[in-house]
């Protein structure tokens, strides 16, 4: 019996083992099949001075001061009159709400929905303090060791710069767009966009202007980030998660810590109780949706017990799931996430404050909604505290996550097939965008809106966003002028029957 019993186990472990080859071996490559393009000639010495110069004008911006670092937006505005007079000779150019900008390059066919692409021309400022940590001054927009180093010359005036440059280029050969061809360069992005990017998507509406598809900044081209895969990937943002504010105020009896409440009773200890439930008992996550594409799509990229796993997910999705949730970025891309960011209480050491207040901070995954949130959250904080005399709401600035942009689309394919075609031997995959960009507030005129940068990123690198020492390299940043001259010149093009 036992004998009988061992083999049906080894049958079992045989079939097992089977369809596990099988499937893996059934996920083929997603990947287009593109023939690398010349590479074009790009004046990499004076692009980056060009670049290094933007980087020393410090527009920083703020949520509360409209005309904070005027000046230096308008230099900047001045900047790119006088670097680009060929693109300024023929383009239209608006300035929305004093220090944004937008571009029209008039198309042939008028009959051809337009494209969108974008930049931000504003920066965080460097952290106070770090500023003797930084190999230069933060905005001395230096060149030095093959790379331009400053604040914004990855986030986000190498885009913006780069998408110039190449519009100079295309201009001075000639080149006559079929499509129109709209830029626009923002000048709060960091501060949510609701001056420069929302007014200029406020006006295209007004305009009756529906566009065909939509780039901005956003995901990178990865190298030795992604577990048990080497090769460079570019991973295109197909949507973006909302943002979420709440504030949670409790209220309790004041008085001397001599005679404190009964336990549990107090403000602080409501709240921490409230806060605790909240960190411990997070939205579910699950790998769906774009994180599903995505690992759907890296899959068979993959070598060793990597892409067997990805590949049935059916056996070995709690298992991967499990090892995803140990990393915050990606754990990020399978959730709405919780984070704690505020606490305030008490002001006196032998005094039991009467208030406690906190604000929680949720990255909201398509699916999931502010007031599904909200509800929720509520009801936990309730149930952790056994009342519900407390005070919830959402600060402004709340947004639902953008739509999912699909992936079998015109448009998707025109961003996947450039990025292989200046990229050669690069993965193009979907992700999702966890942080917040312009491009959020065009999503009721258009519905391919990719938020994607042609940044080389290791590991070393994603500390230096918002970071000290940002920079970019020279040869990296030649790709970026290349990579917007192809798309352009891809994307001007009328859709072929």
């Amino acid at each position: 019996m036992a004998k009988k019993i061992a083999l049906g186990l080894v049958g079992v472990l045989v079939a097992l083992a089977l369809v596990l080859c099988i499937n893996t071996w059934r996920q083929g490559s997603r990947q287009l099949t593109v023939e690398a393009i010349p590479v074009l000639p790009v004046d990499e010495a004076g692009a980056a001075q060009r670049l290094g110069e933007a980087v020393r004008l410090r527009t920083i911006t703020s949520r509360d001061d409209a005309n904070l670092s005027a000046d230096q937006f308008k230099q900047l505005h001045a900047l790119l009159q006088n670097r680009f007079p060929k693109t300024h000779a023929v383009l239209k150019r608006e300035v929305v709400a004093d220090y944004s900008l937008l571009y029209t390059w008039k198309g042939s066919n008028p009959d051809t929905k337009p494209i969108l692409l974008m930049a931000h021309q504003d920066v965080v400022p460097a952290a106070p303090g770090t500023e003797k940590d930084w190999a230069t001054e933060p905005f001395s927009g230096t060149v030095k060791d093959g790379f331009i180093w400053g604040r914004g010359a990855w986030d986000d005036k190498g885009n913006l710069m780069a998408q110039m440059e190449a519009l100079e280029m295309l201009v001075a050969s000639g080149f006559q767009p079929e499509r129109t061809i709209y830029f626009a360069f923002g000048a709060d992005e960091e501060v949510g966009g609701l001056r420069g990017a929302s007014k200029i998507a406020a006006l295209l509406k007004e305009r009756k202007i529906r566009l065909d598809m939509v780039l901005d900044e956003g995901l990178l081209i990865t190298q030795g980030i992604m577990p048990g895969l080497q090769t460079p990937v570019a991973v295109v943002g197909v949507a973006e998660k909302g943002y979420l504010a709440v504030v949670l105020k409790m209220a309790a009896k004041p008085g001397h810590s001599s005679m404190p409440p009964p336990k549990g009773t107090s403000a602080i200890a409501m709240m921490s109780a409230a806060l605790k439930r909240l960190d411990d008992e997070q939205l579910p996550g699950g790998i769906r949706g774009v994180a599903g594409e995505m690992f759907a799509t890296i899959a068979p990229e993959m070598g060793g017990f990597s892409r067997v796993a990805l590949s049935n997910l059916w056996l070995f999705g709690p298992v991967v799931q499990k090892q995803l949730e140990a990393s915050a970025s990606t754990n990020a891309v399978l959730r709405t996430t919780t984070a704690l960011s505020i606490v305030n209480a008490g002001n006196k050491e032998n005094v039991l404050p009467g208030n406690a207040e906190a604000t929680v901070n949720f990255r909201l995954l398509p699916g999931d909604t502010k007031e599904q949130v909200i509800e929720r959250t509520r009801a936990l904080v309730a149930d952790a505290t056994k009342t519900d005399q407390f005070e919830l709401f959402a600060l402004p600035g709340a947004v639902d996550a953008s739509k999912v942009a699909p992936t079998d689309s015109a448009q998707y394919a025109l961003l996947n097939r450039t990025i292989r075609e200046v990229f050669p031997g690069t993965l193009v995959t979907p992700g999702l965008m966890i942080g917040a960009t312009d491009s959020i507030h065009f999503g009721d005129i258009s519905d391919h809106i990719f938020k994607f940068s042609p940044v080389r990123a290791g590991p070393q690198d994603l500390p230096r966003f918002h970071g000290t020492n940002e920079r970019i390299s020279i040869s990296n940043y030649a790709e970026l002028i290349r990579f917007y001259h192809r798309f352009l010149t891809q994307g001007a093009a009328a859709p072929r029957n």
